[in-house]
């Protein structure tokens, strides 16, 4: 099954939380603080894996967690990094953050990997919080949340040049004729349910890609039939080669059968549109009447496309074609699909602020949760003196004392930050 879009969840390893620990040696009954940091939690990683052509995998897992980095020792010894963890993806993979809808990655080359999550960063040990006023400090630093995320992952195929046109119209049967490509061939629409990829060698040494891909109908533009499964494979190529049927074996006039191709990629794409397009007129050896085989070359020419009168049954005409098509590729500059506003642009680590506390009241009980909260939470003593009034202070710094406050706290009231309670006064 060729599967061309999916969506995961991919979680990024938590920083390993420093260590509160104390010298204890033979001689040095006094000795100071020696807790270690915290590891650095994995990174998800995205590479390139020449040898996939879907994403069928990520149908069946959709859930990716990098491990945690490790805790901080005594000793002044550092946790263990965690190890990353890779994703291998097809070459044409975009990489897409679900809420923002912006571009995390756009994989093409063959071994090229793109960081698509952050490892959060290891907590600080109390070695770090030893200052000339504080020599014994009893409290550490819990690690960095890792970056979590819930990604789309979509493929755009690689191919220099796309074959459009309608369903039946000889697109596979050209793919077979110029490469060793051997798609699925029957006289029946929508034989092709899924793309095919050819490398074409009309010119010694000159070789270029050929992609066939599920024929349009009208509404392709806004999903009907197979459209967008069909246009978000001919985004990638530098070249379209639009095939028409001018047999009139089935009734079907080629003009118009033109006419409404381009539009459905114009309405889909001005840039897809405006892309250099070449003109096979196909199945020209069942024609009835060359007239209007002609008639149609001359309305394309007019339109400022060239067209080619081939038989891709027999080859008629073909070799010239994709001699032409490889020359004007060499003119052509590669495609870029994004700008950098399409890009997601990603901080290092989350910023802890006041946005990153949440709220509640029931009665007289102030809840205050968060991950900012969390870390805080997780890294103090409370039953230290100096620990306690630093994360009375880290409270105060970040504002929640005046967010309370706000909210109507009075004297007495009990505030509750996950599983303590303390009484509130000025």
């Amino acid at each position: 099954m060729f599967v061309d879009q999916a969506q995961i969840m991919i979680k990024a390893g938590k920083g390993g939380d420093g260590a509160v620990a104390f010298r204890r040696e033979k001689y040095v009954p006094d000795g100071g603080p020696d807790g270690g940091n915290g590891g650095k939690g994995g990174d998800v990683i995205a590479k390139v894996d020449s040898g996939m052509r879907t994403l069928m995998d990520f149908r069946y897992k959709t859930h990716y967690h990098a491990p945690n980095g490790e805790n901080g020792m005594k000793k002044n010894k550092y946790g263990k990094k965690g190890e990353h963890l890779v994703i291998l993806v097809p070459p044409g993979t975009i990489i897409r953050d679900l809420d923002t809808g912006k571009i995390i990655a756009d994989l093409i080359e063959p071994g090229e990997e793109r960081v698509i999550a952050k490892g959060g960063r290891g907590g600080r040990g109390n070695t770090e919080f030893k200052t000339s006023t504080r020599q014994a400090p009893t409290f550490s630093e819990q690690g960095f949340y890792g970056q979590e995320r819930t990604i789309v992952l979509e493929l755009k195929m690689i191919a220099d040049v796309g074959l459009v046109g309608f369903p039946n119209v000889g697109k596979s049967t050209l793919l077979a004729q110029v490469t060793k490509a051997k798609p699925k061939i029957a006289n029946y629409h929508f034989t092709t349910l899924f793309p095919n990829l050819g490398v074409v060698e009309a010119i010694r040494g000159k070789s270029f890609v050929l992609a066939d891909i599920p024929g349009l109908i009208e509404g392709a533009h806004i999903g009907i039939g197979l459209g967008h499964d069909f246009l978000r494979h001919v985004e990638r190529t530098k070249m379209i080669l639009h095939v028409v049927d001018v047999s009139g074996v089935e009734g079907r006039d080629p003009i118009d059968d033109f006419l409404k191709i381009n539009e459905e990629l114009k309405l889909y794409s001005e840039k897809l549109y405006e892309r250099p397009q070449v003109v096979a007129a196909n199945k020209s050896d069942l024609a009835f009447d060359d007239e209007k085989v002609q008639e149609f070359v001359k309305f394309v020419e007019k339109e400022g496309f060239k067209c080619f009168v081939v038989s891709a049954a027999t080859g008629q005409g073909v070799e010239d074609l994709m001699k032409y098509v490889t020359e004007k590729l060499d003119t052509i500059e590669d495609i870029v699909l994004f700008d950098e506003n399409d890009y997601l642009i990603d901080e290092d680590e989350a910023v802890i602020d006041i946005n990153q506390i949440e709220y509640s009241v029931d009665g007289d009980l102030y809840s205050v949760i968060g991950m900012a909260i969390e870390r805080l939470y997780y890294s103090t003593d409370f039953e230290d003196v100096e620990s306690l009034r630093r994360f009375q202070n880290i409270l105060m710094k970040k504002g929640v004392f005046e967010k309370l406050k706000e909210m109507g706290i009075q004297d007495g009231d009990t505030v509750k930050i996950f599983d303590l309670e303390f009484e509130y006064y000025e």
